[in-house]
């Protein structure tokens, strides 16, 4: 049974990365950070057993820390909704012939490979697997694609939402819930949005 890891970057140009950070600590702390935050995320995936498949929000790049024999690497829809942009990453996965795919983004400084492991291990017995996050959103979420036969399933779960809210988690379980399908939880972790955020993980606030 394939399966994948999907992780979701935007391409680290100044002024375009966590620009909510950048408005207290500067355009160029919060690409710093955010560096961070991608070598992060590439060093907790890399030991993850999937394929890696590495979706960039403007343009691939051939030539940076996400190694081209490891990761395979993909544009994402450039629609402005991160829905639809979601929604088309786990088709092309299933169109690819993976079985079980699961999204992560960068933002979660304490997220680890055993966590991205254990997300993968959950869906052998769930149609779905979340990682919720403290502010009331996911910073995971994943499909057993052999488990799931409805085609509209993953548009109710992703289409025509409204995200960045403390309800996002919440409302993605009630569409899971509807369908009747199992929802197994990864550990809830906290993103970083804010200063207020960066200031608890003093290894990213002092760089």
């Amino acid at each position: 049974m394939k399966s994948a890891l999907l992780i979701f970057v935007k391409n680290p140009e100044l002024g375009k990365v966590k620009t909510r950070l950048a408005a207290t600590i500067g355009d160029e702390k919060a690409l710093k950070v955010f560096k961070k935050l991608l070598v992060n995320i590439h060093d907790k995936s890399l030991n993850v057993k999937a394929d890696k498949l590495l979706f960039y929000s403007t343009f691939v790049d051939q030539n940076d820390i996400w190694e081209n024999e490891v990761f395979s690497k993909f544009v994402q829809n450039q629609s402005p909704d991160l829905g639809q942009r979601m929604l088309s990453a786990f088709e092309e996965a299933r169109d690819l012939g993976y079985a079980k795919a699961i999204i992560v983004g960068s933002d979660i400084y304490d997220v680890s490979t055993e966590i991205l492991q254990e997300g993968f291990e959950l869906l052998e017995d769930a149609e779905t697997v979340l990682g919720p996050s403290h502010d009331g959103g996911y910073y995971a979420i994943g499909f057993n694609f052999e488990k799931i036969q409805s085609p509209k399933f993953l548009h109710d779960v992703f289409l025509n939402k409204i995200w960045s809210h403390e309800h996002v988690t919440q409302e993605a379980i009630e569409v899971i819930n509807s369908y009747w399908f199992t929802c197994n939880f990864l550990p809830v972790l906290s993103d970083i949005d804010t200063e207020k955020d960066l200031k608890k993980i003093p290894d990213l606030y002092n760089i």
